[in-house]
């Protein structure tokens, strides 16, 4: 399960161009699609029983938040060892504000354990098993709001993964 800003059609359509364009690289399997968003909380599996509280949680940290926008900044391609991501910039620290809220709400009912890092802001857009050290610049989208946050079930195909929306509560502001 996980927590995710879902994308508008136009910005999913630019960074889909992007990647035809950019990530045509033996090795690298590219991130379809309908499984492109921004990660908020990252929760492994959780009790069925949980669901229930972790979209109450999400509703009420979405219903708090303010306006989210989020752009791409110019040279905002990284790699880590096993994926391809584009950075975000959170124009208003609000996209922030609310990942911070939610792992509050969360870690409260014990359903997430924060991670060591800060939350970053991207979208995954590639994997691979070794890093292939690619210098690429972010697509030129400008700055967008995203439509949604949705809570999403991940299940493993050996096709990959298949994302299901569970719930989604439309973004304020």
């Amino acid at each position: 399960m996980f927590c995710a800003l879902r994308l508008p059609d136009p910005v999913l359509d630019g960074i889909v161009a992007w990647q035809e364009s950019e990530l045509q690289v033996a090795g690298l399997r590219i991130v379809r699609r309908e499984q492109l968003h921004v990660t908020l909380a990252f929760l492994g599996r959780i009790p069925a029983a949980q669901v229930r509280a972790l979209t109450r949680a999400q509703r009420s940290a979405v219903r708090a938040a303010g306006r989210i926008e989020l752009g791409f900044p110019a040279g905002g391609y990284r790699e880590t060892r096993t994926v391809g991501m584009l950075l975000l910039r959170d124009v208003h620290g609000t996209a922030a504000a609310l990942a911070e809220d939610l792992h509050d709400r969360l870690e409260r009912l014990g359903l997430y354990e924060r991670e060591r890092r800060a939350w970053l802001p991207h979208v995954t857009v590639a994997r691979f098993r070794k890093r292939l050290g690619l210098e690429l610049e972010s697509p030129d989208a400008g700055s967008f709001t995203p439509s949604e946050a949705a809570v999403y079930h991940s299940v493993l195909r050996p096709s990959g993964a298949q994302y299901q929306v569970i719930e989604s509560v439309a973004l304020g502001g």
